[in-house]
């Protein structure tokens, strides 16, 4: 059986800014996210999770990744998330 990979954006509710990461376990990742078990958002907690995407391998997954930190991805986001993100 072959693992999943997803590529996931959150949006902390302290500053509204998201935050794009990879895992394999998206539902334990998200909870180590919203505990403070992750150095990098500890601060920005609490977390909901607005997007993710499953990949069959690990480089897709982590491209993918890479793919949303930039402006292309940010803008990408902003066209599929349209009417949530003019919610926000």
């Amino acid at each position: 059986m072959h693992s999943v990979y997803y590529t996931y954006i959150l949006r902390s509710l302290i500053d509204n800014k998201h935050y794009s990461g990879y895992t394999d376990n998206l539902k334990r990742r998200f909870q180590d996210h919203n505990s403070g078990k992750v150095e990098s958002t500890k601060h920005r907690k609490p977390f909901i999770l607005i997007y993710y995407e499953a990949y069959l391998h690990q480089q897709d997954a982590t491209s993918r990744e890479q793919f949303f930190k930039t402006q292309w991805g940010r803008n990408y986001l902003q066209r599929v998330l349209k009417n949530y993100l003019k919610d926000v």
